[in-house]
């Protein structure tokens, strides 16, 4: 994690993507860039808050450094996300980008459920909520933000937004070792605490990210994007899903979702 550190500074080219999106985006693409930013801005401003909570109730010292790691880069990611709005996007749309949640019914359904589990925690921490929140983090990191960076990683196979496409690829860089730690936590929880360990809460809470992964892609994405349409959307979240139980030994949910639809990724994303 440390040899992954990079800063947003330095990656070149924004200014070039701020051109690209007035002149090559259509205006479908020009809405899903900005709405799924507006959805990565909440979600890495929840990580960071809440990362250090869990730190709280692990008592080993590698793990504890390990999450003040993933703080640090989670608060990088908000920068990140900024930087593009900042960049590319005209001022007078900030603000509204920023606090789309407020306006858009499905953004702010399923801001409230994430957020509402990690606040559960902290308001009341029982073995229950916080196996809950190790679970809402573990769902965060591996498949709530996997649609956005497949649109951004389209429009990049498409020679649109290079720029926002590097940033992004540092970000997943990042989120891939995210997701591992979570996994790992998960199962170090069902070897030592099989008690706090609940399978049922694990398929239960993957099924509703699911749901709502699907709901929000095709709200914001539409049928106007090239390469994305609903149907390749809710066949990648769910063999995305079945990726992400395979990783903490729990059989897949989604029996005929067996394939990535979105051959350009294995292409564009590095999952070593």
């Amino acid at each position: 994690m440390i040899g992954n550190f990079w800063v947003p500074e330095k990656v070149s080219g924004l200014k070039d993507d701020a051109r690209d999106f007035s002149t090559t985006l259509t205006p479908e693409e020009q809405t899903a860039y900005k709405g799924i930013l507006s959805f990565l801005i909440f979600l890495g401003s929840i990580q960071t808050v809440n990362l250090p909570n869990f730190s709280n109730y692990i008592t080993s010292p590698e793990v504890n450094l390990i999450l003040a790691i993933q703080a640090f880069q989670e608060g990088i990611h908000s920068q990140s996300y900024a930087t593009i709005l900042e960049s590319v996007v005209s001022s007078e749309e900030r603000d509204e980008i920023y606090y789309f949640w407020r306006t858009n019914d499905v953004l702010l359904e399923r801001n409230k459920y994430i957020g509402s589990i990690h606040q559960d925690f902290v308001d009341a921490p029982t073995d229950k909520t916080f196996f809950r929140g190790l679970v809402a983090n573990f769902l965060l990191e591996g498949l709530y933000f996997y649609n956005g960076f497949a649109f951004f990683d389209t429009l990049v196979d498409r020679m649109k937004m290079p720029a926002t496409g590097r940033m992004i690829a540092y970000i997943r860089r990042d989120e891939l070792t995210h997701v591992t730690i979570f996994a790992n936590i998960i199962k170090e929880i069902k070897r030592e605490f099989p008690e706090v360990y609940d399978e049922e809460i694990v398929r239960e809470m993957t099924k509703v990210a699911v749901d709502q992964e699907i709901t929000w892609s095709k709200a914001i994405l539409g049928n106007k994007i090239s390469g994305m349409n609903g149907d390749t959307t809710e066949e990648y979240t769910k063999w995305l899903a079945n990726q992400r139980l395979s990783m903490i030994g729990i059989e897949p949910l989604f029996a005929d979702a067996i394939k990535n639809p979105y051959k350009h990724l294995d292409r564009l994303q590095d999952p070593n």
